[in-house]
């Protein structure tokens, strides 16, 4: 009788596992779909806010949040205005779904893990600091420390997104690498310096400067110079993935993906400065690549390396309870 009763409660344990994981999957799953949707909406605001830079339009818009006092401007419609407009849309819209999401994770907050609120009320302070930094460079007409900060903003933005997605997929992790994500830290952090510079190098006019008249090279020559490292630390990370054959079967398409970006940008790079910085496409594809090297680094630095066990796991040390 004892043996059934026991028996029984196992069961009935069982069951409700089954169903409070399908239950929680029903939400988490639209947190990671709104998740990918907002990481792919980061980084086309990086890129058009590069585009916005290097196609002089920062302040096409003279007035902030409005354009031309409306919200579309069409009477004042042109290449640069339509970038600063659809700059400030796109960044209007990301608000909103980092809003939606953090709204929607306090109405289920008992149905999903409890530091995600947390982390959205997170991200929605990001976004009215972002906010803060895009009406100080229209109102401080463009200042380059403003612009740099902008940037930050946008790409703490980004990291923050990828690692709450990796997070969510990694419910149950089967070994954590601390040494590797040390490893994976290093050109993380070397991008961000680099892209940091690069915004000042061209807020400030400092290449063209360079370019035309050898003049104020400072942090041209810095920007060329961190190429460098970012290129040996990435080079790194490939070599200890083909070495941990293991790291390798289960991160080829990021690594792939790493090694096409490392001799893309170095391309873009090269010719830009060839060209005099006289080709925007050049530029922009520059940002892309540091956007795309960004979030694959940060996804790889957060993701579980290995085979994730997820609901299977949970499932099968359950029957070994019943089991026993």
């Amino acid at each position: 009788m004892v043996f059934k009763s026991k028996l029984l409660c196992k069961i009935i344990g069982f069951i409700h596992l089954i169903n409070n994981q399908l239950y929680k999957s029903k939400y988490l799953t639209i947190f990671k779909r709104l998740g990918s949707h907002s990481v792919l909406a980061l980084i086309a605001l990086i890129v058009i806010g590069g585009a916005t830079r290097v196609m002089e339009a920062g302040l096409a818009c003279p007035d902030w949040p409005l354009c031309y006092g409306s919200f579309l401007p069409f009477n004042h419609m042109n290449l640069r205005v339509f970038l600063e407009w659809f700059h400030r849309l796109d960044a209007f819209l990301v608000g909103i779904l980092i809003l939606f999401k953090f709204a929607l994770s306090i109405i289920w907050k008992n149905e999903i893990p409890n530091w995600l609120p947390k982390t959205y009320s997170l991200l929605l302070f990001l976004v009215i600091v972002q906010g803060s930094f895009g009406a100080l460079t229209v109102i401080n007409l463009l200042d380059s420390y403003t612009v740099t900060g902008h940037l930050l903003i946008a790409f703490l933005l980004l990291i923050t997104t990828i690692s709450i997605n990796q997070n969510l997929e990694n419910d149950n992790i089967e070994e954590q690498l601390i040494w590797w994500r040390f490893l994976l830290f290093f050109p993380l952090l070397l991008t961000l310096i680099q892209s940091f510079i690069g915004v000042r190098l061209s807020s400030t006019w400092s290449a063209h400067i360079c370019l035309s008249f050898n003049k104020q090279c400072l942090i041209l020559n810095t920007h060329k110079l961190f190429a460098f490292p970012i290129a040996f630390s990435i080079l790194l990370i490939i070599a200890t993935a083909i070495y941990k054959r293991s790291l390798l079967n289960e991160n080829w398409k990021y690594i792939s993906a790493l090694i096409f970006l490392l001799f893309s940008q170095i391309a873009l790079g090269v010719l830009s400065l060839k060209t005099n910085l006289n080709e925007p496409i050049f530029i922009i594809g520059h940002q892309l690549n540091a956007s795309l090297f960004i979030s694959i680094l940060t996804t790889l630095i957060f993701r579980n390396p290995f085979t994730q066990k997820g609901l299977n796991h949970s499932l099968n040390s359950q029957m070994v309870g019943i089991n026993s």
